[in-house]
């Protein structure tokens, strides 16, 4: 088990971004949160499987909101299991 912590930049606020993460982290099976961050960044954290978690993280870099995405930061862990199943954190 793994976790990722992730910081996208770029337009990633204010264009369904966060809800749209939500929809997708359904059809993972992953742990963890998206949340929008005071300076325009959005952070993901998100635990699970490596494999499972470079899919997710996959899906989302190529998806529609690539064009939002101008740069993503990633740090990898080993997982905490502290959290919770998938949320949108305000």
């Amino acid at each position: 088990m793994k976790q990722l912590e992730v910081y996208f930049e770029g337009h990633v606020q204010g264009v369904g971004f966060r809800f749209t993460v939500e929809h997708y982290a359904r059809s993972y099976n992953v742990t963890g949160f998206v949340k929008n961050l005071p300076d325009g960044r959005v952070e993901l954290v998100i635990e699970g499987e490596e494999e499972e978690l470079k899919r997710f993280l996959d899906v989302i870099c190529n998806s529609p909101l690539k064009r939002h995405i101008y740069h993503c930061n990633q740090t990898w862990r080993d997982a905490s299991k502290a959290l919770k199943p998938f949320t949108i954190k305000y």
